[in-house]
Formats: C-alpha cells, sequence, structure tokens
C-alpha cells in the first residue's frame, strides 16, 4: 500500500503523537479557492455548478458529502479513542485541531480521487477479483455501523463500494508506477549507527508548550554543565550512569542512518569509533556529549535500504503525480465544504473503515 505520510503537527510535544494515528497524503494542496486563475499550470475555476451534497469536482471525478464524512468520522474517532474528546480544545499554531484534521480528511480523499484519473490515464484497472473484494470489504463495514450512523453521515453501502474501490485503486496504481523502481542501495548509504548522548538543554518550554530559548547568561550556565559532565565522561565514569543523573532527553540510545538527525549531531556521531566520546556538540535542542556504541548496525542497516527503497519509490511517484496534478482543473464547493462539521453523537463511534479495509487488501 502507498505509505504517503507527512507531519501536519510541528507544533506542541505532545499533538506530535498524534500525527501518527492516521495514515496521512503527502501530496496535499489538491483543491484550491475558487477564484478563475491559473498556478503552474493547474486551472482553478469558480465554484459554482455543483450537484446536491457535492463537496469537490476534479475533472471528471467528484466528491458526495457522504464521501467525506466516513474519512471525517473514522478519523474524528480515532483520535477520541487514543486522547478522549477534549482533544478538539487544543490547537497548533493557532489552528484548532479539528480544522486541521478536516482539512487533512478533504486532501486524503481528494487525493485517491485524482489518483484514480492517474489509473485511468495509464490504463489502470482493478480486476474481477479485486472489484469483489471492494464489495465484500464495503459489506462488512457498513454492517458494522449502527443506524445511527449510517444516517447521520448519510451513507449506503454503494458509498462505501465507491470509496474502498477508488482507494484499493488509487494502491495499484501507485503500486504500477513505482513497480521497476529497485535502486542498489550501498552499506555506506544506509549505514546505521547507535550511540548514547547527554542532553543539556539551552530552551524551555513554557505553559503552552512552545519552546523558549535560555538567555544567553542561562545557556552559558548550560555549556559549564556541560563541560563538567564531559570531564567525568572521559575520566571513565560509567556513561549510563551519567546519562540517568544528567541527560535532558528522555531517550538515551538513538540508532538512526544518515539525514536522520540534526547535521552538527550526525556529523558528530559519524566520526566516532567504537567507544569513542565526543566533545560538546551544539544543536537546536541544547549541548550534547555522545558516546558511539555501534559503528555498523547489520540489522538496522539492512532495514534501513528497505526504508531508503521505499523513499525513492515515493520521490519517483511523487514527480510523476505533482506533473499529472498540475494539468487538472479543480473546483471546490466553498460554501457546502465550510459548512462541515464533526459529528458530536455518543452512538457514532464507527473507527474502522481503513483497518477492514486492510483486511480484505493486504499486502
Amino acid at each position: 500500500m502507498f505509505d504517503c505520510n507527512i507531519k501536519i503537527f510541528n507544533g506542541r510535544k505532545n499533538l506530535k503523537r498524534i500525527a501518527s494515528l492516521l495514515i496521512f497524503i503527502c501530496f496535499a494542496g489538491i483543491l484550491g479557492a475558487c477564484g478563475a486563475k491559473e498556478e503552474n499550470g493547474t486551472k482553478v475555476v469558480l465554484t459554482t455548478g455543483f450537484e446536491k451534497d457535492e463537496v469537490f469536482r476534479i475533472e471528471t471525478i467528484s466528491c458526495k458529502l457522504p464521501e467525506l464524512m466516513v474519512y471525517l468520522t473514522n478519523s474524528q474517532n480515532q483520535y477520541e479513542g487514543v486522547f478522549g474528546p477534549k482533544i478538539w480544545e487544543a490547537d497548533i499554531e493557532g489552528t484548532a485541531l479539528e480544522q486541521n484534521v478536516k482539512d487533512t480528511a478533504l486532501a486524503r480523499i481528494a487525493q485517491i480521487k485524482t489518483m484514480n484519473l492517474l489509473a485511468n490515464q495509464h490504463g489502470v484497472e482493478l480486476s474481477e477479483q479485486e472489484t469483489e473484494q471492494a464489495k465484500n470489504a464495503a459489506r462488512t463495514y457498513y454492517n458494522s455501523l449502527n443506524e445511527t450512523e449510517k444516517e447521520l453521515m448519510g451513507v449506503t453501502e454503494e458509498t462505501i463500494v465507491t470509496l474502498y474501490s477508488e482507494y484499493a485503486l488509487a494502491n495499484k496504481v501507485y503500486n504500477y508506477i513505482i513497480k521497476d523502481i529497485n535502486p542498489e542501495i550501498s552499506d555506506d548509504e544506509a549505514r546505521t549507527i547507535t550511540v548514547q548522548h547527554i542532553l543539556i538543554k539551552t530552551y524551555a518550554l513554557d505553559g503552552t508548550g512552545a519552546k523558549v530559548e535560555y538567555t544567553e547568561s542561562a545557556k552559558a550556565d548550560a555549556y559549564a554543565r556541560a563541560e563538567e559532565v564531559l570531564e567525568l565522561a572521559r575520566e571513565g565514569t560509567d556513561f549510563e550512569e551519567l546519562i540517568e543523573k544528567y541527560s535532558e532527553d528522555n531517550k538515551g540510545t538513538y540508532s538512526f542512518g544518515k539525514g536522520d538527525m540534526e547535521k552538527n549531531f550526525e556529523d558528530a556521531a559519524f566520526n566516532l569509533e567504537k567507544g569513542q566520546i565526543s566533545g560538546i556538540v551544539e544543536t537546536e535542542y541544547g549541548y550534547h556529549i555522545i558516546k558511539c556504541i555501534n559503528t555498523f548496525n547489520r540489522e538496522e542497516t539492512d532495514a534501513n535500504k528497505v526504508k531508503i527503497v521505499e523513499e525513492r519509490k515515493k520521490e519517483v511517484f511523487g514527480q510523476e503525480y505533482d506533473t499529472f496534478i498540475s494539468t487538472l482543473t479543480r473546483n471546490l464547493n466553498e460554501d457546502l465544504w465550510n459548512s462541515v462539521t464533526f459529528i458530536h453523537n455518543p452512538e457514532v463511534k464507527t473507527s474502522g473503515f481503513f483497518e477492514v479495509y486492510g483486511q480484505y487488501f493486504k499486502e
């Protein structure tokens, strides 16, 4: 299955965990505001002439409100299932979390439908077996809904069949486009090392969870503490004890490859020999003292090769996808879109839409 994750939360630390709950798309921005204009070859037209419950139209394919509500309601209930209903009181850099989730649901379904247009261009279709799988999955999911859920989302079994069929076709065209992408990744390129580190922070968090940089005086004090810890480490004090006593990171050991960490930290770590301890390394988080545990982790390196190959495949697909969407006319029904809200009803608990898909379309 294509896995296009994006980080939509760059604010508070506790909200970063939320992003991992859902499989978010990496090629958002398909739909634009109303008005007749052209941007990079993409035609954005006036939001007029919509059918009833039509949220948007991209060329010959459109999204109806019940389809969007399936995506949105499942996302809403996944969040609430982990964090509780009060999660919607949070905001991301001044934007309500509910609006973030709503925008993501719109972008996600827009991408799926756009990929169906791309599938048509490549002549990619579902087989009879895949079509039957979509119908069986739809039957399973639809039968899991209670009458209140069906009514408030406005869905029929045919709605769910359409969504699963489009989702399956989007996955199929992704796999079709990247099928011949199998780059050779060397051990050096994928090399993963393991280090321990001690962090002395140069920032604090305010009441909203935002970073507040230390004053120059406070940074000087932090550097002096880092020097003291470094001296203890070089004198032979057990490094794990130093981590436990002095480090202000909640994690003491990291395994990573090139490009995974902040440059200063990564450069220092990759230049260490096994057992060697670095000097004081400054990053945006503060002052680090790094000890190399392993200069080459075979298992992690092999896993990183797989990750790099997948990233290359996404890049290839992304290039074709971006070129394709730049030629499309897209049309958003802003009045209807602005009226869309979460369903707040204790009987609406459905959250297994994508889980059911996974049961019938196993990779």
